[in-house]
């Protein structure tokens, strides 16, 4: 049996720029489009956004020029009004009528419900249902815009997403962060479960967002309107959230071959946060992607090739 290659990302707002840069030094040492080199994608968030386009043919590179023209536009925004609505546009303009058929490998894309307090992963293909398979319907009848907008939808800095299901169900959504910000073991899970792998040939990409020290109290009270507090807890809660989830894929399948990219830079000019617009800081971000890549990439050819 050939190996079963896995790609699950981080959420993190305007951090993934440094997922693009690990991206796209993966994607060219593939020499492929990303599409075709994995399986199954699952993505949380910004990594949703990235999840989606790479499972629609976009490549690296168009994905990049997506993520400059949008990302300091929805992120300079002053109020959640604002953000919610140039969040919906950048996923209307981005993604269109796209639907969950239209992917070109399976794809997974995690929000989490607001009322039942439990995940909402919208899936591609029938073979990914771990039940229900009889009434499955690809990302639940809703289109991958609004789907994507609910996986990033971070209340209370952005509205909370409402979508309506082929089933007729009325459903509100939350960023799927508060449920699986790092998305690997329901991607493992899914891989085991209803798509019958065996552990031994699972290959495990994830991908993170860098961690970096917290920007000046002052500097986000004044540029971003946004209480220094309520930045600072809700990027606590997804940073415990994603290190809660890779010490528990360590300890449950610590014989699965996977690999996490995710470094931490600690130098004061690298100071950032999930609400950043500053596209030179972005690109920093981005070129400490491609460095990371860099240290691991004997290692990364071995998992991929």
């Amino acid at each position: 049996m050939p190996n079963y290659r896995i790609l699950t990302l981080d959420g993190g707002g305007a951090k993934g720029f440094y997922t693009l840069g690990v991206l796209k030094e993966i994607e060219a040492m593939l020499a492929q489009p990303l599409h075709s080199c994995f399986d199954l994608v699952f993505g949380t968030s910004t990594g949703a956004i990235i999840a989606a386009l790479l499972a629609l043919g976009k490549s690296i590179d168009e994905i990049h020029e997506i993520y400059k023209k949008h990302v300091p536009t929805v992120m300079s925004c002053c109020t959640r009004s604002d953000r919610t609505s140039a969040m919906a546009k950048l996923s209307q303009e981005v993604f269109g009528k796209s639907s969950f058929t239209d992917v070109k490998t399976k794809v997974g894309i995690v929000a989490a419900r607001w009322v039942t307090e439990r995940p909402m992963i919208f899936k591609s293909d029938v073979t990914q249902a771990h039940g229900s398979k009889a009434t499955f319907v690809p990302g639940f009848g809703v289109c991958i815009a609004d789907a994507v907008q609910a996986s990033c939808s971070a209340y209370p800095f952005f509205d909370r997403k409402v979508v309506r299901t082929a089933a007729g169900d009325k459903v509100e959504l939350i960023d799927g962060g508060y449920c699986a910000n790092n998305p690997t073991l329901y991607a493992i899970a899914e891989a085991l479960g209803p798509l019958e792998q065996r552990r031994d040939n699972l290959r495990v990409l994830n991908v993170g967002v860098g961690v970096y020290p917290q920007p000046r109290k002052l500097i986000l009270s004044i540029l971003k309107r946004v209480p220094f507090n309520s930045i600072q807890l809700l990027q606590k809660t997804l940073e415990i959230n994603t290190q809660s989830m890779d010490q528990l894929r360590l300890i449950l399948f610590k014989d699965v071959a996977a690999i996490r990219i995710s470094d931490t830079f600690e130098r004061p000019e690298m100071a950032t946060d999930l609400l950043e617009h500053d596209l030179d800081k972005l690109n920093q971000l981005r070129q400490r992607g491609r460095e990371s890549f860099g240290a691991r990439e004997s290692e990364l050819a071995k998992l991929l090739k």
